[in-house]
């Protein structure tokens, strides 16, 4: 949701021209804590709360690049 987030952002400073000096710097360190947010606090959280299959979600699906093709969850079919 936040890469389609952000790709919306920039195809936006596309269509209307180049992005405001400020916007650009504003777009760091928003990205970051967006990134350490998710690192410290919702992968944690979501690990306990779902414990093995989440760690199968990770192992399959990236952190911030979605996936082309299904995966097959092995734990679903048990």
């Amino acid at each position: 949701m936040d890469v389609g987030v952000a790709a919306g952002w920039i195809a936006l400073w596309v269509i209307f021209g180049h992005a405001h000096p400020v916007a650009l710097a504003a777009v760091v360190p928003v990205a970051l804590g967006i990134h350490l947010f998710v690192m410290f606090y919702e992968e944690p959280t979501l690990r306990r709360k779902f414990g093995a299959d989440y760690d199968e979600y990770c192992r399959n699906v990236s952190r911030w690049w979605p996936r082309v093709r299904a995966w097959e969850n092995s734990r679903a079919a048990s």
